[in-house]
């Protein structure tokens, strides 16, 4: 029966959710389910959700009046995040039948018993200390790299954050088990892997189910660099007081790690990351990043940061405006603050008005154009190697360097999942780069 059921999905989020939905999906076709795109009418929806923000929140419903205009009889059934925060309220959704919790998404099909639209959406829900195994996952299929799931949850108490009481604590998968599924990913020529977790800078706690390390994070590094067949491998967003010089060092002389570091901020003042309980203060940011351009010069850093936090004035703002405006960094992810839930900053004093967290935002993704531009400017003329892309995009093939600069020339299939040493040559007026090939020949 289930080989005439038609299954799709939706992620909302980050690479973790990305690398989850995937392996979620293996067991849908593991269990004689057909996987379709989810434009494409299905029997049933699987939306993985997220809460970071309260836009994502939002969104899911959007998702969810999507997905029933293809078909008003599917069965929709929620995972992630916020369906482990907010169970009921997604439940109540009209349309959602089956609301799956932290430990439950990863057992979905063992939850459907038959197909019959509910009046309410069912919720299967834990304790969120429940929440203290691990389940590996990756992604394959979806795109040219997999993102390959390392950690998951935090045993940090960030005052904005949920994600916590989300994914529960820090735990992390086994090393063999992570070489093992990297070794999987590269049987099936993927290129490129991304380690992706909530606090990977933090792999090896409760990797046997303790709370002790038994493995370091550059353990980690150095034992998935002796990986036959992985061409690429990316570190995604590591907290900057984990973030080591030996690890940096590594991934310099390494001929698989890129160049590529995602630092989160989340602010240029001390006061504000005090507010927020960070583990660091600025200083400890300023020196990561000069340990990372002193032996890698060209390598590309992305920060995190937020705007509007409770008691951020104009004065502490501009301290952050001007401190990443000096920066030697390459582009910036800007998430507009918004109260969450049983967050201790929701109840802060000082609360931002809308409008100037949406002007402060709109200031800092305008200062991420120009320093993306100049990165991208003091890369001309470099020699590097490109990953290309499978989408054809109104003609064009994209594909990204070593160092993250995204290229682009015209659509060729022959192109896609293959690497080429290129010379890069000018910006165009997208503000993606053009190139020139240095040889023909596919990098294996």
């Amino acid at each position: 029966m289930n080989a005439e059921k038609k299954v799709a999905f939706y992620t909302l989020g980050c690479k973790l959710n990305f690398s989850e939905t995937s392996t979620i999906a293996r067991n849908f076709v593991n269990e004689g389910f057909n996987r379709v795109e989810f434009e494409e009418k299905a029997d049933i929806y699987v939306i993985n959700t997220c809460s970071v923000t309260d836009n994502a929140d939002k969104r899911f419903k959007t998702i969810v009046k999507s997905a029933l205009k293809k078909n008003d009889e599917a069965f929709l059934i929620a995972v992630g995040c916020y369906a482990q925060l907010k169970p009921e309220e997604l439940a109540a959704v009209d349309g959602v039948d089956l609301v799956l919790g932290a430990t439950e998404k990863f057992n979905v099909t063992s939850y459907i018993n038959d197909l019959t639209k509910n009046q309410i959406g069912e919720v299967h829900s834990c304790e969120i200390e429940d929440a203290d195994f691990y389940v590996g996952s990756y992604s394959i299929g979806d795109r040219t790299r997999a993102f390959l799931k390392v950690q998951d949850g935090c045993d940090y108490k960030c005052t904005y954050c949920t994600i916590p009481l989300a994914r529960g604590i820090s735990r992390s998968d086994t090393l063999e088990n992570v070489l093992k599924n990297a070794k999987e990913i590269s049987e099936k020529g993927i290129k490129e892997i991304v380690l992706t977790g909530v606090n990977i800078g933090d792999y090896g706690k409760g990797e046997f189910g303790n709370k002790k390390h038994e493995h370091t994070f550059l353990e980690l590094v150095k034992a998935l660099d002796t990986v036959e067949g992985i061409h690429r491998l990316r570190i995604s967003s590591i907290e900057p007081n984990l973030l080591k010089d030996e690890t940096i060092d590594f991934v310099s002389n390494s001929d698989t790690f890129v160049p590529h570091f995602h630092i989160p901020l989340q602010s240029g003042s001390d006061e504000l990351l005090k507010k927020m309980k960070r583990r660091y203060l600025r200083k400890v940011y300023t020196d990561r990043v000069a340990k990372i351009k002193e032996v890698m010069p060209n390598a590309c850093i992305g920060v995190d940061v937020i705007v509007g936090f409770p008691g951020e004035t104009d004065e502490l703002f501009l301290e952050t405006y001007n401190y990443l405006s000096e920066l030697d960094i390459s582009y910036l992810h800007v998430f507009t603050y918004s109260e969450r839930a049983n967050t201790e900053a929701a109840l802060m004093d000082g609360v931002v008005p809308k409008n100037v967290r949406a002007k402060r935002s709109k200031m800092l993704r305008g200062l991420s154009v120009k320093k993306r531009r100049a990165f991208y400017e003091s890369q001309i003329g470099n020699n590097l190697t490109v990953l290309f892309e499978s989408e054809n995009k109104e003609g064009y093939i994209h594909g990204f360097t070593e160092n993250y600069v995204k290229v682009k020339t015209p659509w060729n299939p022959e192109l896609v999942n293959t690497l080429h040493n290129v010379t890069l040559t000018k910006i165009d007026e997208d503000g993606m780069v053009r190139f020139e090939f240095i040889n023909s020949e596919v990098k294996n």
